[in-house]
């Protein structure tokens, strides 16, 4: 069968099994309009309710209208203008929505930079994007400060965990949130920019088309690539994540957010969809199962979003029983290490009193909410078929499961390779041509990832592609990693691969062949500090060092070889 002729026998069967009450349109309150849009009408409209709660420390949506524009204004009188890009280098903190906010509303490129990430990496993408400002949290200005030379950067504006902590938080805070204020010297404070700017925000006519932020993703080959998100892509997100899976947030609602803003996930859950709808948001440094049980009792918070493994630490709390969740009715989740189950659901329902239900299938490239799930959970309706159930398409999107090789559409309940069509897909991998075409073909995005579409026209994610692993959640491409490792001047080849582990999901396993000379002389522990040194925390591999890589006869690593000595 064609792709024309099986798309229009998958439309039949999704209108034919869509949930019954469920609207097919998305609704937008106040037009298909940019974001910015969005929170200058909350910012009229209930200027005075709170918009972020973080540790006990509120921002309005009055405040955070203002401060944003006093940021647009800030860069705009540095010189900025529509296209630069600005990097944001935070962990989850009010600065970042005003950062983002302030930057959208000046026509500028959002680039949120990992928090997590060493010297290598940093500068890798800042070269890449080639920000014209970035603003960085103080205890992370070293890194910033120390490769200057190499990453060019003209503004540096810092800013700490404890500019927004009130003198008593209301929440335990984590250890990081505890030290006191770092001096920046060379950087410009970023909280008295807010605070001493006068210049009017600059108007600046945002075309929905335009380019709104850089997220990076990894890839298959090489290192991480910016996928080119415009502002259209964020509010049909910011319209999908709010319709249909957050359940239509009300003006009670109140959402919690630890999971990282600068992810594609965390930005829509924490920087859009409070926004779109206009709810409160309960804003959290980080996970933390005890500080989470207190703010849900505290805040009463209805809507929240994580991993599974989350909610799973949560039941198993001590102080779980004692909490009082009678606020929530909304949870989401994440099936990455651990999967949701019926075991979970039901200790989660006795628990809370919500049903736990899967989120919906995503990548970067597609700013991640192209299905949904609600609305198949009676007698677990979507538990019954093959792990991870993901459901039906978002209104406007189109997906398909297609065989790697000829790429024409497999039958019902085969594994293929998910290809997705989207308004939210990316226009371009930045400054990547050709990496975009291998990526995009007739406007599908090749995913990699397996998947199977059954009878009914809904679509199970069985995995990435053999060579992506998944650790705590986190995506590490092995790819990547040999790259970084390529860095090592001892090291003339590496091959990584993925090695199960209960606790992490996956663990990096890499097999490094050392340069003739450098062989004896450079120990698997010298290797693993060099990493710890260069990659972000949960990249870093286990050492195996082996005296020759097998290869083809072309050159190529024999994966399954080594896939042996695991």
């Amino acid at each position: 069968m064609d792709r024309t002729a099986h798309l229009e026998q998958l439309e039949k069967l999704w209108a034919e099994n869509w949930p019954e009450g469920l609207s097919r349109k998305l609704v937008y309150p106040s037009g298909e309009i940019p974001m910015t849009g969005y929170l200058r009408k909350w910012a009229r409209e209930t200027p005075d309710k709170a918009c972020v709660i973080y540790y006990g420390a509120e921002m309005t949506f009055g405040q955070l209208d203002d401060y944003s524009d006093r940021f647009a204004a800030y860069l705009a009188g540095n010189g900025l203008e529509k296209g630069d890009r600005v990097a944001v280098f935070l962990p989850n903190c009010p600065q970042f929505l005003i950062a983002f906010y302030g930057i959208l509303k000046l026509g500028c490129i959002h680039v949120p930079v990992n928090p997590l990430f060493k010297e290598t990496e940093f500068i890798y993408e800042i070269q890449d994007s080639d920000p014209q400002a970035i603003v960085a949290l103080d205890l992370l200005y070293g890194l910033v400060a120390s490769t200057r030379e190499q990453t060019g950067l003209d503004i540096i504006l810092s800013t700490s965990l404890t500019d927004w902590l009130p003198e008593n938080p209301s929440l335990p805070i984590p250890d990081l949130a505890q030290i006191p204020r770092q001096e920046c010297p060379g950087s410009v404070d970023f909280m008295d920019t807010l605070k001493n700017e006068t210049r009017p925000c600059p108007q600046v006519t945002l075309d929905l088309d335009e380019t709104a932020a850089l997220n990076y993703t990894g890839g298959t080959t090489g290192m991480p690539k910016g996928c080119e998100h415009t502002h259209r892509d964020m509010v049909y997100t910011a319209a999908c994540g709010v319709s249909f899976a957050l359940g239509e947030p009300g003006a009670d609602d109140v959402m919690l957010t630890y999971l990282p803003v600068f992810w594609i996930a965390g930005e829509d859950a924490g920087l859009l969809a409070p926004i779109f709808s206009g709810v409160t948001e309960i804003l959290m440094i980080r996970w933390d199962a005890g500080a989470v049980l207190q703010a849900i009792e505290k805040y009463r918070a209805s809507i929240m979003y994580g991993l599974v493994d989350n909610m799973v630490e949560l039941m198993e709390h001590p102080n779980a029983g004692t909490t009082d969740f009678s606020s929530l009715r909304e949870t989401l989740v994440s099936s990455f290490v651990k999967k949701l189950n019926k075991e979970y659901r039901k200790r989660w329902k006795d628990l809370t009193g919500t049903t736990m239900r899967e989120s919906s299938y995503g990548m970067t490239e597609t700013h991640t909410l192209d299905t949904f799930t609600i609305g198949f959970q009676n007698d677990d309706r979507d538990l019954e078929a093959r792990p991870v159930f993901v459901g039906l398409p978002m209104p406007g999107t189109r997906f398909m499961v297609v065989d790697f090789i000829s790429g024409k559409p497999v039958p019902f309940n085969q594994e293929g390779e998910i290809i997705v069509q989207t308004p939210s897909l990316m226009k371009a991998y930045w400054k990547k041509p050709k990496e975009t075409a291998m990526q995009i073909n007739d406007g599908w995005l090749h995913t990699g990832d397996i998947g199977t579409i059954d009878e009914r026209g809904f679509l199970s994610y069985l995995g990435r592609s053999k060579e992506m692993l998944k650790v705590k959640g986190m995506s590490v491409f092995p790819s990547e990693v040999e790259s970084l490792l390529g860095r090592h001047p001892a090291i003339s080849g590496s091959a990584v691969l993925g090695r199960t582990d209960a606790e992490k999901g996956e663990v990096p396993v890499a097999f490094i062949q050392l340069n003739p000379a450098d062989a004896g002389q450079v120990s698997e522990s010298d290797l693993r500090t060099w990493c710890k040194e260069n990659m972000a925390g949960y990249k870093v591999p286990e050492i195996r060092l082996v005296d020759q890589l097998p290869l083809t006869a072309t050159g190529k690593v024999l994966k399954e070889k080594l896939k042996e000595k695991l």
